[in-house]
């Protein structure tokens, strides 16, 4: 992977974020969930992009300890008072509805429909992002202040839904390098209106399967768009012969928001995706968190679970839950920023440029220091690291191992490696997953 590869330039970084911004423009409106035909024509807009093979996986097919559940899909939804008038309304807002809702159609009074209403007393502007997966049921979500309008009398309440046999639906896009190890990237396509959990990630996702696509590298790379938690169970539970090929991994989520890089690190620790992009965050000069992992959150999760513990991090801007506006109507088109979402994107682009690059070298001239003036290198040594390479290259030592003992950023490595490789000083050594000393 060479340097073209990385965004060189603001004019690349604007358009990069406008394309993001209306991708997830795009796909906001769709209600998505577990499963459905929203889930659908997601996954056939990111293939216009990434390329995918869908999958589709009947219901009631076991996935270790977990069932495929049932197919929904929803038509309509709304709650009219006495009068009439939709004073709940799915077309409005696919939030209204509570996800995996059962049909309903009945009428009622303001206190049966009460136990089916929900809302957040302090945020009362805000539709709050609730389901009922794991129960049949129904229900509806709403601004408090809303609710808190609601007069006594008659309502008619309708769920036009199906919840029956079907099939739940994923995308995955392979993409084939110089070597059958994998660099794993995730997202989860699960959720309906919410710009920043995760829009912005499958959108992160999509257009850097395109970049790749058009792109020479060395690792294969394998994207995966799932429903959340029971996707990439999923996926696990037929891809055991494939796992042993990941060599790094990334899930994606929360990258639109503006707030500073969060990277949980996976289960191991010190895997070299860990210190990719932990090395990437300290040389960024921006205030950010790298955090140990935690068996919680997202798909990293079973990515990371004690029988496959692969090495899979994540990362976010704001984690998920530490800002006001998660699973809310408040996550929508305006929370994302441009700019967020291009600096995003240009750090995962860096951190999979580290790991493409991420190799052993060998000095050629081993004793004592080469002349690098007579080589027209003198000038740059420091700059470039020069010293630090030709003393570091026996054999044992990747650039990231060089990075971080020199204290000088891998892209500045790369380019002083490239340099004396030119003049015959260095020679790379085969190595497809980096071969950094840290690696577990």
């Amino acid at each position: 992977m060479t340097n073209e590869f990385l965004l060189s330039t603001e004019q690349e970084r604007e358009a990069i974020g406008q394309e993001l911004s209306a991708l997830i423009a795009r796909l906001y409106p769709i209600c998505r969930s577990k499963t459905g035909n929203g889930v659908r024509e997601t996954m056939r807009i990111i293939d216009e992009f990434a390329g995918l093979e869908m999958h589709e996986v009947p219901s009631g097919s076991q996935a270790y300890d977990w069932t495929v559940p049932k197919e929904w899909n929803v038509t309509d939804a709304w709650v009219s008072d006495s009068r009439g008038r939709r004073v709940i309304d799915f077309q409005q807002s696919n939030l209204h509805l509570l996800g995996y809702s059962i049909p309903v159609h009945r009428k009622m009074s303001l206190a049966e429909l009460r136990p089916h209403l929900h809302s957040l007393p302090d945020r009362p502007d805000w539709i709050p992002f609730c389901n009922t997966f794991h129960r049949e049921d129904w229900g509806f979500a709403l601004r408090h202040a809303d609710l808190e309008k609601l007069e006594e009398g008659e309502y008619e309440v309708c769920v036009d839904s199906t919840l029956k046999d079907g099939h739940l639906t994923y995308g995955e896009a392979y993409l084939p390098g110089a070597t059958p190890d994998e660099i794993l990237i995730s997202a989860h396509s699960c959720h309906p209106s919410l710009c920043n959990d995760n829009l912005s990630g499958i959108s992160i996702a999509a257009l850097l399967a395109r970049r790749l696509h058009a792109v020479p590298h060395r690792y294969s790379y394998r994207f995966l768009f799932l429903p959340g938690t029971i996707g990439s169970i999923i996926w696990l539970s037929r891809n055991e012969d494939k796992v042993s090929r990941i060599k790094h991994g990334i899930v994606l989520a929360c990258l639109g928001d503006p707030g500073n890089f969060t990277y949980a690190q996976s289960r191991r620790g010190n895997a070299p995706v860990d210190r990719a992009f932990a090395h990437l965050l300290r040389h960024s000069a921006k205030p950010h968190r790298v955090k140990p992992f935690e068996p919680e959150g997202y798909d990293q999760r079973q990515y990371c679970s004690p029988g496959f513990n692969l090495p899979v991090g994540s990362l976010m801007r704001t984690p998920y839950g530490a800002y006001p506006e998660y699973h809310t109507s408040a996550d929508d088109l305006s929370f994302v920023k441009k700019d967020a979402l291009a600096d995003s994107y240009a750090m995962l682009l860096s951190g999979l440029f580290v790991l493409e690059n991420d190799r052993k070298y060998l000095n050629l001239s081993p004793k004592c220091e080469p002349h690098l003036g007579r080589r027209g290198l003198y000038g740059q040594a420091a700059e470039l690291g020069l010293w630090w390479l030709l003393n570091l290259s026996d054999g044992e030592n990747s650039l990231l191992d060089i990075a971080e003992r020199s204290g000088k950023s891998f892209e500045v490595l790369k380019r002083g490696a490239d340099a004396l490789q030119q003049v015959g000083l260095l020679r790379p050594l085969d190595g497809g997953d980096g071969g950094t000393k840290g690696a577990a």
